[in-house]
């Protein structure tokens, strides 16, 4: 078969086989060797936090590796094949994103020394606040991870004929081991070895496209030809699906909501020893994301190039367009034995790496939040026990939502969609609290519940009515080279709304009049309109009810200046904070290990904090 016109691909090899198993077994050993290196150590703070003694390059690399699931993989080399290089846009959305979460974010958790992120709520806000919070962050972590295991066990379950059903509960069992005895030091130095794994598959990829295609200068130019290179389209239309705007804007607001307050990224920064290691490791994690876009793109544009005039999915070649990665794999490097399985390996780290994290952050915030303040007694030994039982249990309850997301086949876009919808009303309800002394706990709950309101509003609506292809603009495709062209009912303009998911041409001629508008909004918009209505709304709701009028705050609950950009502060900031510190009990700033970063450490008397404060 000549390769990009179309045809059956060959299957998987022995030694497939033989590289992908190596790569699970790899992962599974680091979870065992950290658990037997760790043993002197056992208690909670080992287990959840690594004993806060991790430095910034481990937990850069994790804190990319977990963005990079198995739908990443898959999935963004689609969307360049599929709407071009304007993805890779997000390479200035994570700058931002890495700026504003290391200069405000990262010294507030830090300092306050919080396991749950979700902690900080009741500190500034109330226990029931905190509680919804937890709750909110559970159901749509426990989803999201069903769906991030789902995805691509189901394409690559179809194009390498690798059992279903096996390889879900394989994925999770190997998860739930290195969770259960080795913590999160287990996770993140695993996140490392799996990031290589990743990154490596995509070399792969885009060298054996420019073997084929005779060059990358060949693949740049077909991309051009094609329409795939206009990445800047400073349109500000809103409901366009990616243009500058969206992306920078409502972008960077979005990757904020997940690096800033998400259970499963804070958990990781705030387990590094000083202040400057946790902002170093958001900094080092701006050069990961910025290669990991840049190859998956560039994998994209390599697929464009050799399936320019025969796309593979109007073709009838696979399914799904979430296939079409692994089709090509499968197309172009199953001569070389082991090289598809090093491939299948880069997308179950990606998987392995996004589940691993999640069921570690479970376990933190169901402990911390849950656990913790009915059972206040527990010695450390049953507190570990108890997070190794939460490990097997959250494993196997994200391996049931992959169950389930296996008979609701929509469910995957909708997951995705949830996730942002729900991030945005949470992040607005953080920067209410941090930034706003005039904020309570009333006006605090009602923007939440009326910014979550409105998201799932619009979310939900544009699952139902999805953009019409001149709000998603795809680009054309062709199967004009193709050997055999199958007749099938699809148009090369499909309105493809995730990468993830095949969403059949609907009857648009019944579509409701907010269909266009409002349901077309662009889905890079939904957490930054969740935040913007959470602190408006809260604002208003506490002036009513007499947030002016609060007294006794806690002055290390809000975001201080000397917080902002501490690496070039002057000795006066360095002073302030060493003396805060040394009241706390803790050398928090820039200083040696801190062996003893307990919560206990952070009860800062009130007219101390205010006095130094106000120096």
């Amino acid at each position: 078969m000549t390769m990009g016109t179309g045809g059956p691909v060959a299957s998987f090899s022995v030694w497939d086989y033989v590289v992908f198993v190596g790569t699970v077994l790899g992962a599974a050993g680091i979870g065992l060797f950290q658990a037997i290196r760790g043993r002197k150590n056992n208690n909670s703070g080992e287990f959840l936090l690594g004993g806060r003694q991790m430095t910034a390059v481990p937990v850069a690399m994790s804190l990319t590796a977990s963005f990079m699931s198995g739908i990443t993989v898959i999935g963004t080399p689609v969307e360049a094949y599929r709407f071009g290089t304007d993805y890779w846009i997000f390479a200035i959305s994570y700058a931002i994103m890495s700026i504003i979460t290391a200069e405000i974010f990262v010294p507030l958790f830090y300092r306050l020394g919080i396991t749950s992120t979700y902690e900080y709520l009741e500190m500034r806000f109330n226990k029931l606040i905190r509680v919804i919070g937890t709750s909110m962050y559970i159901t749509q972590t426990a989803l999201y991870t069903g769906m991030v295991i789902y995805a691509p066990a189901l394409a690559l379950n179809q194009i390498t004929g690798m059992n279903l059903w096996g390889v879900l509960v394989a994925t999770g069992v190997v998860c739930i081991l290195y969770c259960t005895l080795g913590g999160l030091k287990a996770v993140i130095w695993t996140d490392v070895f799996q990031m290589v794994i990743m990154l490596a598959g995509f070399v792969a990829v885009i060298a054996r496209g420019a073997v084929i295609q005779g060059g990358l200068g060949k693949i740049w130019d077909d991309c051009y030809q094609g329409g795939r290179l206009s990445a800047f389209d400073f349109d500000p239309d809103p409901l366009k699906r990616h243009t500058f705007w969206t992306i920078v804007v409502g972008g960077s607001v979005m990757w904020v909501s997940i690096y800033s307050i998400n259970q499963s990224q804070v958990q990781r920064y705030i387990s590094c020893k000083t202040l400057t290691q946790a902002k170093l490791s958001l900094y080092g994690n701006i050069i990961g994301l910025w290669l990991t876009v840049s190859l998956a793109v560039f994998s994209g544009l390599t697929m464009y190039s050799i399936y320019k005039d025969c796309d593979p999915f109007t073709n009838g070649d696979v399914g799904a367009v979430d296939q079409l990665l692994p089709y090509l794999v499968m197309d172009t490097l199953a001569a070389y034995p082991g090289v598809p399985g090093l491939f299948v390996s880069a997308a179950y780290s990606g998987t392995l790496s996004t589940v691993s994290s999640s069921i570690n952050a479970l376990v933190a915030v169901t402990v911390e939040d849950f656990v913790r303040p009915v059972c206040k007694n527990l010695t450390e030994k049953q507190v570990s026990w108890i997070n190794m039982g939460l490990s097997v249990f959250f494993g196997f309850l994200c391996i049931g939502m992959a169950a389930i997301a296996s008979l609701m086949g929509s469910i995957l876009q909708a997951a995705l969609s949830i996730f942002g919808m729900i991030s945005g009303p949470l992040l607005g309800l953080y920067v209410l609290g941090m930034f706003w002394r005039t904020a309570n706990s009333t006006g605090g709950l009602t923007g939440l519940i009326v910014g979550l309101v409105i998201t799932l509003w619009v979310g939900i609506g544009a699952q139902i009515y999805p953009p019409l292809a001149d709000k998603t603009n795809p680009l054309p495709i062709s199967v004009a080279g193709c050997n055999r062209t199958q007749d099938l009912n699809y148009t090369t303009l499909t309105p493809w709304t995730s990468a993830v998911t095949l969403t059949p041409l609907p009857d648009y001629s019944d579509r409701p009049a907010l269909a266009d508008s409002w349901y077309s909004l662009s889905y890079l918009y939904f957490c930054l309109l969740g935040s913007v209505v959470t602190v408006i709304v809260g604002l208003v709701v506490s002036a009513i009810t007499g947030g002016c009028k609060q007294e006794n705050l806690r002055l290390d609950l809000f975001v201080r200046r000397s917080d902002l950009f501490c690496a070039g502060c002057g000795k006066d900031s360095e002073a302030l904070d060493s003396e805060i510190n040394e009241k706390a009990g803790s050398e928090l700033k820039n200083g040696p290990n801190n062996t003893g970063f307990k919560d206990s450490q952070f009860n800062i008397v009130e007219k101390d904090v205010e006095k130094v404060t106000k120096m």
